[in-house]
């Protein structure tokens, strides 16, 4: 006989037949009880306060506050609590935001019942769980080559952050304090180094690959 206390398990999906769906899966399990079921990351944060549930199993795409917000604030307030992600996509950005929030786990709505009781059981003791998609979009992530440095100098590199402000050259030599021909100078640079034929481009590219702050 089974004398351990059940996990208590909150759903948040704003789907009203997944969380009957999930609902269902718990009743299969002697170990595991559904403590409450909420619609949106807002009333999820509410009930959190008043239930206390072990495990929070969070879908991340919902209207108004999304799950990756709704899991930042519950980990913050209700430390104790642990939450998994459950949900249908796998972008590197959203498991990375969703882990980077405080989610113990990230697992796909196609998880089977046992799969994702174990998973419930895990984060209930502390241990996370990564679906195979989640990880190979961490893995890719991770792989991914950094951005070229391009090598500019510090001035160099001053100058261009005034470029993606919008000055021209007399408004940038007036800033730093010196001669608009050596800001020329720099610009010419800046351009050669970057690869591209305009200050226009220099400024896209500094912002696509974070070359100013």
């Amino acid at each position: 006989m089974n004398t351990a206390v059940p996990i208590r398990v909150m759903l948040v999906d704003d789907h009203t037949m997944v969380r009957r769906g999930l609902a269902t899966f718990l009743q299969v399990f002697d170990d595991l009880v559904m403590a409450g079921e909420a619609a949106t990351g807002e009333a999820a944060i509410q009930l959190c306060a008043h239930l206390k549930p072990d495990v929070v199993l969070m879908d991340l795409a919902m209207p108004d506050m999304d799950g990756v917000t709704a899991t930042r604030v519950i980990r913050q307030r209700f430390p104790s609590v642990q939450v998994l992600a459950l949900t249908s996509f796998t972008e590197k950005e959203l498991v990375q935001n969703a882990l980077q929030a405080g989610a113990i786990g990230y697992l796909l709505k196609d998880v089977t019942a046992d799969e994702l009781a174990q998973a419930i059981r895990a984060a209930h003791a502390g241990r996370g769980t990564l679906s195979p998609e989640a990880a190979q979009a961490l893995i890719r992530a991770a792989n991914q080559p950094l951005p070229p440095a391009y090598n500019l100098t510090e001035r160099e590199r001053t100058v261009l952050v005034l470029m993606v402000e919008g000055l021209n050259n007399t408004e940038i030599a007036a800033e730093l304090v010196v001669s608009p021909s050596t800001i020329k100078s720099h610009v010419s640079h800046i351009l050669r180094k970057l690869d591209v034929a305009s200050r226009t481009e220099a400024a896209a590219l500094a912002v696509r690959q974070h070359l100013v702050d």
